[in-house]
C-alpha cells in the first residue's frame, strides 16, 4: 500500500506543480510521444530478455505494490511449524516424516499452515531438505550446504527481473531524447508556420524527454528498487528457515532451534521470546505418534467426525 502511495505522490506532485504555475494539462497529451517512448521500451524489453523472464518482469512490478509478505506475524507462524516438526521427530524419529515430506498437503502439521503451503519456494525447500534427512542421504553440515546453495539460487533468480526493469528505467531518458530530436525534426518542418504551431511542436518534442525523465526516475526506477527490497526480504526469510533445521538436525532441542532462528532475524521484525513461547505453549499441536498395527494415519478423522480409533490387533 505505502508503495502505491508513493507512486501517487509522485505524479500528484509533478503535475501538481505544474498545475500551480498555470500550465496547460492539455499540452501534456501527447500520444505520439508516449507511444515513441513507451514503444520503444517495450521492444527494448522483448529483444534483450527471454519470455520466462518478461514473465518474473510483470509478476515483480505487480508484487511491487503489494503488503509485505514477510512480517512479524509470519515469521511467529513459521517458527511455530517448526516446532511442531521438530517435537514429532524427536518422539517419533525422522523416518515418521516421510508422508509429511511426500504430500505437505495431506501432513497434520503443513496441512495447518495454508500460506506455508502456497508457498511453492518455501515449501519445496523445507520438504527437500527433510527429505534428505529422511533418507538418510546426508549430514547436517552437507544439509546447511545444500539449502545455503538452494537460497543463493533463487536469490540470484529474483535478483534477474531487478536487473532488467533497471536496464530499461536507464534507457528510459534516451529514448525521451530519441523523442524530442523526432518533434524537433517535426519543428523545423514546420519552421514557416505560425509562432503558434512551432510553439505547440516544440512544447510536443519537450513532452517527450519528460515522459522518458519521469518514467525512469518516478516509476520505474522505484519498482525496480522495490523489488530488490523484497527478493531480499524472502532470501532473509529463507535464511531463518535454514538456521532452524540445521540447528536441530546438529542436536539442538526443539525450541533451542527455534531461538536460535529467532535471533537470525531482523530486529524490526523479530517477535519477542515471550510471544514465541506464547504462541508455541497455546496453539502448537504436536501430531500423535503411529503406532503397529494403527488402521490410520496420524491425524486421520474418521467417518463420524470424530479421531480414528487405533485398530484393534488380536
Amino acid at each position: 500500500m505505502l508503495a502505491v502511495i508513493g507512486i501517487a505522490v509522485v505524479f500528484l506532485a509533478v503535475f501538481g506543480g505544474f498545475l500551480m504555475e498555470q500550465g496547460n494539462p492539455w499540452v501534456l497529451m501527447q500520444p505520439a510521444e508516449l507511444l515513441i517512448v513507451g514503444g520503444a521500451a517495450a521492444g527494448i524489453v522483448m529483444v534483450a530478455n527471454p519470455p520466462a523472464l518478461i514473465s518474473k518482469m510483470l509478476r515483480g512490478s505487480r508484487d511491487a505494490f503489494r503488503p509485505a509478505a514477510y512480517g512479524r506475524q509470519v515469521f511467529l507462524l513459521h517458527l511455530r511449524m517448526l516446532y511442531e516438526v521438530f517435537c514429532y521427530v524427536q518422539r517419533a524419529g525422522i523416518v515418521a516424516l516421510e508422508a509429511d515430506v511426500e504430500n505437505p498437503a495431506r501432513s497434520p502439521v503443513f496441512s495447518r499452515y495454508p500460506g506455508f503451503l502456497r508457498d511453492a519456494e518455501t515449501r519445496d525447500l523445507v520438504c527437500d531438505s527433510l527429505r534428505m534427512m529422511v533418507i538418510g542421504a546426508t549430514t547436517a553440515q552437507e544439509l546447511d550446504q545444500l539449502m545455503d546453495l538452494d537460497i543463493d539460487v533463487q536469490r540470484r533468480g529474483r535478483h534477474e527481473p531487478v536487473a532488467a526493469l533497471s536496464t530499461v528505467a536507464d534507457a528510459l531518458p534516451g529514448l525521451g531524447i530519441v523523442a524530442a530530436v523526432l518533434g524537433v525534426v517535426i519543428t523545423m518542418q514546420a519552421i514557416g508556420g505560425s509562432p503558434e504551431t512551432v510553439g505547440q511542436k516544440v512544447a510536443a518534442a519537450l513532452v517527450g524527454t519528460f515522459l522518458g525523465i519521469l518514467l525512469c526516475y518516478g516509476l520505474v526506477g522505484p519498482v525496480a528498487a522495490r523489488l530488490e527490497i523484497i527478493g531480499e526480504a524472502q532470501a532473509q526469510f529463507l535464511q531463518v528457515l535454514r538456521i532452524a533445521l540445521v540447528a536441530f538436525f546438529r542436536g539442538a532441542s526443539p525450541i533451542l532451534a527455534v531461538e536460535y532462528a529467532r535471533r537470525s532475524i531482523p530486529v524490526e521484525l523479530r517477535p519477542s521470546f515471550l510471544a514465541l513461547e506464547t504462541a508455541i505453549r497455546r496453539d502448537a499441536r504436536i501430531p500423535p505418534i503411529p503406532k503397529p498395527g494403527d488402521g490410520t494415519q496420524p491425524g486421520e478423522i474418521s467417518a463420524d467426525g470424530h479421531p480414528a480409533e487405533p485398530a484393534q490387533t488380536t
